[in-house]
């Protein structure tokens, strides 16, 4: 007879089935805040722990196999394990990770930005995309001789002092634990999708240096961009004196080989790039004008250097990471790869969309390029959104409400599927069975959620 115990709810389940995951947790508690050394892995009852990946798929300490769609947080764009991303880490592993010096493959790796981004007249590489921005705007100030930056709601652009500001609702909020309210003062949060609200901003305050969006939209598309109000931006901070900095940290190279800016034909002033960009290792960039970039520039300023502003980083283009980016980069410029996973991508968040209709729950997918967002609640578009317009209130950007939000991952994962946040990226390397394994995923995990209490009718 089977004695096994009978899991009486799916936090239970979740916990005897994953009982490794479960061990490691208790001990990452012991050593991390909330045992997690990233915000967006915190996983109620606790998260997985993966111990190798490959292809579109990982697999965690209890031997459980995952269609993964974090893809190292948007970084893989080929999916884990590329044998050409590979093979450029061996061999440049073995000749040395860090030479703390200057050395070719960093002049090729920024040659392959400026030939992929027009607007890349010059390029300065970081550590990490947090870094670029927070480069970007020290650039920016230094050109305009301005202090205030003006971000949109919802926009996330790493999480330094000067921008983490405004990412959830409510945008309006001015107190946030640890950054000075001084800082905080320093930022100007503007609705998105409002040029007139935007040029009325930007005409009464002469002290803001510089425009600074997500050009998908807040949150990778969450709250997608109006097309009009993107390619009006150009106009009106060239008309206020603003630079205008696009941060493709998650757009670059996935949207189109040249980001959205590409796609759109717009040239900001200065582009922030990363995860693609270094091949799934730590990799950033600033990339834009040569007269803002030549604010680098080691000879301005004199003998004291205090006209030009600085800029230091030990990982800056180390040779581990630049061999993995020219890799990568090489195969995205043919753009073969974002076609297979943008395609791949529009049949997952329709087939998904089609689960949502037949068992009557409220919410759809909706995306652009290899990205999907899964919104549960009522939806009046059913899973039809778009650039031009969407039906979702920023309150969307808050994510699934808890515990709606981690039932859902427990869910999925336990359905072999893993997400980021409430959404997923593709890669190249998914497949067809991918995506009919997700999909099987979302049905019983509607039906789960469902049956929980979760989601309203």
């Amino acid at each position: 007879m089977d004695t096994s115990p009978i899991p009486e709810t799916a936090v239970e389940h979740y916990s005897l089935t994953h009982p490794n995951s479960g061990q490691l947790y208790a001990a990452a508690l012991k050593v991390f805040p909330s045992g997690v050394t990233h915000d967006n892995r915190f996983l109620r009852p606790f998260p997985i722990y993966v111990n190798r990946a490959m292809g579109s798929r990982k697999y965690d300490v209890d031997g459980k196999e995952y269609v993964d769609y974090a893809m190292g947080h948007g970084a893989l764009l080929l999916g884990h394990g590329h044998p050409a991303i590979v093979e450029a880490i061996t061999q440049q592993a073995a000749k040395g990770t860090h030479w703390g010096a200057c050395h070719e493959l960093e002049i090729e790796w920024g040659q392959l930005v400026q030939r992929l981004f027009p607007s890349a007249e010059r390029v300065r590489f970081t550590a990490s995309g947090t870094e670029a921005t927070m480069l970007a705007i020290r650039l920016a100030r230094a050109w305009t001789k301005r202090t205030r930056v003006l971000k949109f709601e919802g926009h996330f652009h790493g999480w330094h002092d000067y921008l983490a500001p405004a990412i959830r609702p409510p945008f309006d909020r001015r107190s946030i634990a640890g950054i000075p309210d001084g800082v905080v003062d320093l930022l100007v949060v503007a609705p998105a999708n409002d040029l007139a609200g935007l040029e009325r901003i930007l005409s009464e305050d002469k002290d803001i240096a510089a425009v600074i969006l997500e050009p998908s939209g807040a949150g990778w598309g969450t709250i997608p961009l109006q097309t009009d109000f993107l390619l009006g931006l150009p106009t009106l901070t060239q008309k206020f004196g603003n630079v205008l900095i696009f941060d493709e940290v998650i757009t670059g190279f996935r949207w189109s080989p040249g980001g959205i800016q590409a796609l759109y034909n717009l040239r900001p002033d200065l582009t922030c790039l990363a995860k693609i960009l270094a091949g799934g290792l730590p990799g950033g960039a600033v990339a834009g004008r040569v007269d803002i970039m030549s604010l680098l520039d080691m000879e301005r300023g004199g003998q004291d250097n205090l006209a030009r502003p600085p800029h230091h980083g030990t990982f800056n283009a180390n040779p581990l990471s630049a061999a993995a980016g020219i890799a990568i980069l090489q195969i995205a410029s043919t753009g073969e790869p974002q076609r297979v996973a943008d395609r791949l991508a529009a049949q997952l968040r329709m087939e998904m969309n089609a689960i949502i209709d037949r068992r009557g729950a409220p919410g759809c997918v909706y995306g652009e390029s290899s990205v999907f967002h899964i919104f549960l609640g009522q939806c009046p578009k059913r899973g039809k959104c778009d650039r031009s317009l969407c039906s979702h209130s920023p309150s969307a950007l808050r994510g699934l409400p808890s515990p709606l939000s981690h039932a859902l991952r427990r869910s999925l994962l336990d359905g072999g599927v893993d997400l980021l946040g409430s959404g997923g990226m593709l890669s190249a390397a998914h497949t067809q069975e991918d995506v009919e394994r997700t999909v099987r995923a979302l049905e019983m995990t509607v039906d789960a959620l469902s049956a929980e209490g979760l989601l309203g009718g």
